[in-house]
């Protein structure tokens, strides 16, 4: 069976050249609006640090070069007439540069060792931070389509270190916090610890969580120890062979839907039987593979179906403490089945295969097991399998939960987020969906989806009522 992989999942996936500087740039898009660049500069940690390399546990160099995006947006606040939006941003600017003394490997750059494995140089190089302008309401923001409204316009494109911050003022008098960092260096559980103690420093409150940094946690066994389950999983990039040009009838886009609590709980109820309950993300995920595999003619074709697992709450023993552990502690198993199968098989069978398989992964013999997986391959790079398209794949998706998403609690002084979502287009031809909850706390979610064009057409065709497409009206729930 034929596999290949697209060069651009192995690499940066789209790099727009920005010539920033601290004078106003104009940059007009031909379908949106145009924001201009007020300043940009560097912000270090205000302490100085004792520059070290970090190297990188063998969980983090299963992740390639992908950079994440993530977006917040706030309204005007009209209670403080001093925090002004030149205010906040100042503020802001001095609150990152203190939590940059506590997340130093933020402040940091990527670099290969002489082995050309990845590792973090601690050097306090900085976050580039740009304060922008976008002439735009926050209510005519298309946040449906956010290729056309935040990619590279709201949520900055990383041209050095591990992470860069735009904090964009709109026309209304609200914000845009947006950042990308670069996912070998933290996952999302990582990312959330930062914003919330950015926020924490804004406010001037003490940081809660504070990050551990200690590698030797997922130090492999000796001898390493390898189940040979894993070799379904993941692959060693020497074994894929080369990728083959981009098809544009297969590119992948980004869109965000609001999805109602009801509509999860319906779905949950669906999926769940004999008292057995099954998790949101597990009857949602179900939903989605099977709605996917409802628009396909050929029934022989496959379809699969990642889920990501955070094993910091699945892993006991010696990695019982992990709540506080900055970097990737991720695996990305995943489900096929044939689309005849999808088609005729019910929610609650569907959730049953996608509930075994999260169930297979989510111990701490998984993780170990996957460590020392890793250890014996050792420089040699390897990519979870879900990301390489194989010939007879009618699709394949992968679901991550954001359901620990910190949206509601991202105060920077001037009151909660309204809207807030990823915005993660990681390239090749695997989907990604990424459910966050909806600021408010009322339950509903908030869902970026990243699909194929037909698929996208189908989900909106065959479950209007469960994904609506993200406007104004959506905004705070």
């Amino acid at each position: 069976m034929h596999t290949h992989i697209s060069a651009s999942s192995l690499s940066h996936y789209r790099f727009l050249i920005l010539h920033l500087s601290s004078s106003p740039i104009n940059m007009e898009y031909s379908d949106g609006f145009p924001v201009t660049v007020k300043r940009t500069e560097v912000v270090a940690a205000v302490l100085p640090l004792q520059e070290h390399w970090l190297p990188m546990s063998n969980l983090d160099l299963l992740l390639p070069p992908l950079d994440v995006g993530i977006f917040f947006c706030y309204r005007k606040n009209s209670t403080d007439k001093n925090l002004s939006p030149e205010n906040m941003v100042a503020g802001m600017k001095k609150a990152l540069a203190k939590a940059l003394v506590t997340f130093y490997p933020f402040a940091g750059e990527i670099v290969l060792n002489r082995h050309g494995e990845p590792e973090i140089l601690c050097n306090n190089r900085g976050v580039d931070f740009t304060h922008a302008y976008a002439d735009v309401d926050l209510n005519d923001v298309d946040f449906y389509r956010p290729d056309l409204s935040v990619d590279g316009k709201l949520v900055p494109v990383k041209m050095h270190g591990v992470l860069s911050v735009q904090v964009t003022e709109l026309k209304c008098g609200g914000l845009v916090i947006g950042c990308t960092f670069d996912h070998r260096a933290a996952d999302a559980h990582s990312a959330n610890m930062f914003l919330s103690a950015w926020s924490e420093i804004a406010r001037a409150k003490s940081i809660t969580r504070r990050p551990s940094l200690r590698r030797s946690i997922f130090n492999p066994r000796r001898p390493p120890q390898p189940h040979k389950s894993l070799d379904k999983l993941y692959a060693p990039l020497s074994s894929l062979p080369p990728p083959t040009p981009e098809d544009n009838h297969r590119r992948l886009i980004s869109q965000i839907y609001y999805v109602k609590s009801d509509a999860i709980d319906r779905l949950q109820s669906q999926a769940s039987y004999n008292g057995t309950k099954r998790s949101k993300i597990e009857s949602f995920s179900s939903f989605l593979w099977k709605i996917i595999a409802e628009g396909s003619n050929d029934r022989s074709k496959t379809l699969k179906l990642g889920i990501v697992i955070d094993g910091r709450a699945r892993i006991g023993g010696k990695m019982a403490s992990l709540d506080c552990y900055f970097g990737n502690v991720l695996s990305i198993p995943y489900v096929e089945a044939s689309v005849g199968e999808l088609q005729t098989t019910s929610l609650k069978a569907a959730a049953e295969m996608v509930h075994e398989c999260v169930a297979a992964a989510a111990t701490a013999e998984h993780f170990a097991g996957l460590i020392d997986w890793v250890e014996v391959r050792r420089p040699k790079a390897a990519v979870v399998k879900v990301y390489c398209k194989d010939e007879n794949d009618e699709a394949a998706i992968v679901v991550s939960s954001g359901r620990r998403f910190p949206v509601k609690d991202l105060d920077f002084g001037s009151g909660r987020p309204v809207f807030g979502s990823y915005h993660f287009p990681w390239g090749g031809e695997t989907g990604y969906v990424m459910p966050v909850p909806c600021p408010s706390g009322n339950g509903d979610w908030i869902v970026y989806m990243h699909l194929m064009r037909k698929h996208l057409d189908l989900v909106e065709a065959r479950a209007s009522h469960v994904f609506m497409p993200f406007c104004f009206h959506h905004l705070d729930g």
